[in-house]
């Protein structure tokens, strides 16, 4: 007995600081990629059926009457905002939809038992809207080339506005899981919330155009800067500096990312 020796491994379901669970993580982030790719007739194909009747739809309604918007033709300008509402609604849906889901089913258990640490949960959560955020954009985006004939004036710029907003609704989409108890309180927050912000932000309008204070309020809008930032990159053309919507957006989803990271790890709302 003397001869036995007690090793420092921990036991099986304890959670250590300064250790990635590697394995665990990549079959969070694998399941929640697999969660939406095996209904991608909803979750990829049907954003951009949508994507392309708001085109339809402002072509036929305003497209030749409406004349040019920043020295842009309005298609040309619409784009970028229908690509970025699009990224912005499905981002939220899928880490919304997915906590909420195992919360009514019962079987978030499955999810928290395992050796995952808090931030092992939020980043595999925000890998599925990543992975969907970036599908959805590739999608649209290459139709919205190919319908107006435009490139993409600053790639790096987009591709940069697209990540943000994945984060950044993402991690709404995490907090407003964990909130919600039933599916009522998440289509609010979604019918509510997310859905006025992503259509008062310029999508289909420069804000400079607003009057007071509207366009002021709407610069206290991330979701702005988020949009505005994708036209910059798609266009080369935006009502604010790119470089302060960039700061702007960074400092929200450090925000929104450290309150998900606090209720994951405290359990607030998540515990049976």
């Amino acid at each position: 007995m003397d001869n036995i020796r007690i090793t420092d491994r921990p036991a099986m379901g304890v959670r250590r600081f300064g250790r990635v669970n590697w394995l665990g993580l990549r079959t969070l982030a694998t399941r929640e990629v697999m969660r939406f790719m095996a209904v991608w007739q909803q979750t990829i194909f049907a954003p951009l059926m949508t994507a392309a009747l708001f085109v339809l739809v402002f072509a036929l309604a305003l497209g030749r009457g409406r004349g040019e918007i920043m020295g842009l033709p309005y298609l040309q300008f619409l784009g970028p905002g229908i690509l970025m509402m699009t990224v912005i609604q499905n981002s939220f849906a899928n880490t919304s939809s997915s906590i909420t889901s195992a919360k009514v089913q019962g079987n978030i258990v499955d999810t928290l038992m395992p050796p995952l640490s808090a931030a092992e949960l939020l980043a595999g959560y925000l890998s599925g809207s990543v992975a969907r955020a970036a599908l959805v954009a590739a999608v649209i985006g290459t139709g919205m080339v190919i319908v107006t004939g435009a490139g993409i004036a600053h790639p790096l710029w987009a591709i940069a506005f697209v990540l943000l907003a994945a984060l950044l609704l993402g991690g709404l989409g995490i907090l407003a899981g964990i909130m919600a108890q039933k599916f009522d309180q998440m289509a609010a927050i979604t019918n509510f919330v997310i859905t006025p912000l992503s259509f008062l932000s310029g999508t289909f309008y420069s804000v400079q155009t607003l009057p007071e204070p509207f366009r002021t309020l709407s610069h206290w809008n991330p979701i702005f800067y988020l949009i505005d930032g994708a036209r910059f990159g798609v266009t080369g053309v935006s009502d604010a500096p790119p470089l302060r919507g960039l700061i702007i957006c960074t400092l929200v989803v450090a925000a929104i990312l450290a309150v998900g990271w606090r209720w994951l790890n405290s359990g607030y709302r998540m515990k049976p």
